[in-house]
C-alpha cells in the first residue's frame, strides 16, 4: 500500500511539471520531441472544429487526419463565426453573458475531449485562445470585442492551467489580425501569452507562437514567449512563399518559420470566385514545396470547406462547394502524406535552404519556380511544372551521386541512376505541364538512404 501511494505522488509530482512533449531544435531551426527526435509539422486548419462539430464528428474527422499523416490540427477555442454567442453542438456559449471571466464548464468541455482524442491519436494540436476578432472586428469580424489587457490575460492563465497537463498542445497567440498601429494590441497579446505561460507553470512548458495576417516576426521576433515564427501567405495562388520564409530565416535570433495559412483547397482564389475560379490542386501542392524547400519547418494544408466544418443548411462563408465530411479526401489532401514522406526520409536537422544548388535565372512565377535544399549528403530539388534545369554538382558530398525523380503527386520514385558528382549538369523531368511537378533527389552514392 505504502508503495503504491509513493509511486502515485511521485505520478502526480511529474504531471504538475509537465511540459509539452514539442521544443525547439538545438539548431533553432525545427521543432523536435523532448529527446531530440525530429518533429514534422505537417498541419491542417479546423479552426470551427470545437465549435461545430459534435465528438463522433470530431472523432471522423481526426482519424481521417491521422490516417493521411498529418501531424498537428489547428482549431481556435472563441471560434471567428459569431463563436461567443452562437452554441456549440451541445447547445453551450464558452462564457456566460459572453464574459471572459465566467467560463461555461460543459463549453469547455468539449473542447477538452476533442483535444483527448486527438492525444490518443498522436495529434497536436495548435490551439488558439481566440479569434482576433474578440480583440478587434476590423471590417469582416462578428466579435463582440470582449478583451483588453487584464481580460486576456486572465483568460490566457485559465485556458494555461486548465491545460497544463496537456502535452500535445502548440499554443497559438493571435488569430487572423495584425496588430493595429496605434492602438494596445501589441501589449494585449502579449497579455495572453504572458497569462498562458503563468497558466501552464513556465516557459519552457508552453511552444507557442502567433497567427497574424503576415507574419509574427514584425512585432514578436524578439520575444522570449515567440518559439518559431508564422506566416500568412493568403489564398492568392501567385504568392511567392519563398520570398517570406527567407526574410523570417535570415533573421536574428534565429527561429524556426513556417507558412501557417497559405492557399485552401477549394477557396475561390484571391476571394473572387468569378474571376478566378477555385484554387487549383496543383497551387496547393507547390506551396508545401516551395516553402519547405526556402527553408520553413513545417506546412500547412487548408480546405475552404474544413476550416469552417461547412454543411447544407448552415451559412457557408467564402463560397464553400460541399460538406466538411466530402471534403477529407480531396486531391491537394491526398498528396499531403508525400510531403511528409519525403521531408523525413533523410537526415533532418542538417537541412538547409540552397539556391547555389541552381545556377542560372530562375523564376519568379510560382508555376515556374525552381527551388532547392540540401543536407551534407543529399539534395532535394523541385520543378514545379517539370521544366529542366541545371544543377552545380559537387555541393553534396561524394565523388557520385544517385539521381532519381520523387512524383509529389503519387509519392514514388523512379529507379535512381549514378550520375559523376562534378560540374554542371542539366536534368530533365520525367514530364512538364502545370499538373507535373517533380522532385529531383540527389543522394551521396556511397550513403545508403531508404529508396522512395
Amino acid at each position: 500500500m505504502r508503495f503504491r501511494f509513493l509511486f502515485a505522488f511521485f505520478f502526480l509530482s511529474l504531471l504538475a511539471h509537465a511540459q509539452t512533449d514539442l521544443r525547439v531544435s538545438d539548431n533553432k531551426r525545427f521543432l523536435v520531441y523532448q529527446n531530440g527526435k525530429p518533429f514534422f509539422y505537417l498541419g491542417d486548419t479546423a479552426w470551427e472544429l470545437f465549435h461545430r462539430l459534435n465528438r463522433a464528428d470530431a472523432k471522423k474527422y481526426l482519424k481521417n487526419r491521422k490516417k493521411k499523416g498529418f501531424t498537428v490540427i489547428q482549431a481556435v477555442v472563441l471560434a471567428e463565426h459569431d463563436g461567443l454567442r452562437d452554441p456549440n453542438a451541445y447547445g453551450q456559449v464558452p462564457f456566460q453573458n459572453t464574459d471572459p471571466s465566467q467560463p461555461n464548464e460543459a463549453y469547455f468541455a468539449h473542447v477538452d475531449y476533442i483535444l483527448k482524442q486527438a492525444d490518443r491519436l498522436g495529434l497536436h494540436v495548435a490551439l488558439l485562445p481566440t479569434w482576433g476578432d474578440k480583440l478587434h472586428k476590423d471590417k469582416w469580424g462578428i466579435g463582440p470585442e470582449i478583451f483588453n489587457e487584464k481580460s486576456i490575460y486572465a483568460y490566457g492563465k485559465y485556458l494555461g492551467e486548465r491545460y497544463k497537463h496537456r502535452r500535445n498542445i502548440i499554443w497559438v497567440i493571435g488569430g487572423d489580425r495584425n496588430p493595429r498601429k496605434g492602438s494596445a494590441d501589441v501589449e494585449v497579446w502579449r497579455a495572453l501569452a504572458k497569462g498562458v505561460t503563468e497558466g501552464v507553470g513556465g516557459a519552457d512548458k508552453a511552444l507557442m507562437t502567433f497567427h497574424p495576417q503576415t507574419s509574427s516576426s514584425t512585432w514578436f521576433h524578439t520575444d522570449d514567449w515567440l518559439d518559431f515564427n508564422l506566416f500568412q501567405t493568403g489564398h492568392c495562388a501567385d504568392s511567392k512563399v519563398w520570398e517570406q520564409i527567407s526574410q523570417d530565416y535570415r533573421l536574428a535570433p534565429v527561429k524556426p518559420t513556417m507558412d501557417g495559412e497559405p492557399l485552401y483547397e477549394e477557396i475561390p482564389v484571391c476571394f473572387d470566385l468569378k474571376k478566378n475560379g477555385y484554387a487549383d490542386p496543383n497551387d496547393v501542392r507547390r506551396k508545401a514545396y516551395q516553402s519547405l524547400f526556402a527553408g520553413a519547418h513545417g506546412f500547412t494544408y487548408g480546405c475552404n470547406n474544413i476550416w469552417q466544418m461547412y454543411v447544407p443548411g448552415r451559412k457557408g462563408y467564402i463560397d464553400p462547394t460541399k460538406p466538411w465530411y466530402e471534403s477529407l479526401d480531396l486531391p491537394a489532401a491526398q498528396t499531403m502524406p508525400y510531403v511528409r514522406k519525403l521531408m523525413e526520409s533523410r537526415p533532418y536537422l542538417d537541412r538547409i535552404p540552397d539556391q547555389t544548388l541552381v545556377p542560372g535565372t530562375n523564376s519568379n512565377d510560382p508555376k515556374k519556380r525552381i527551388q532547392a535544399t540540401r543536407g551534407s549528403d543529399y539534395a532535394f530539388v523541385y520543378a514545379s511544372s517539370g521544366q529542366p534545369f541545371q544543377v552545380q554538382m559537387g555541393i553534396i558530398s561524394g565523388k557520385e551521386v544517385k539521381a532519381s525523380w520523387y512524383n509529389p503527386r503519387t509519392g514514388k520514385a523512379q529507379k535512381a541512376e549514378t550520375l559523376p558528382n562534378t560540374g554542371v549538369q542539366t536534368f530533365t523531368p520525367p514530364s512538364q505541364g502545370n499538373d507535373q511537378d517533380w522532385v529531383l533527389v540527389l543522394d551521396d552514392a556511397s550513403r545508403s538512404f531508404r529508396s522512395l
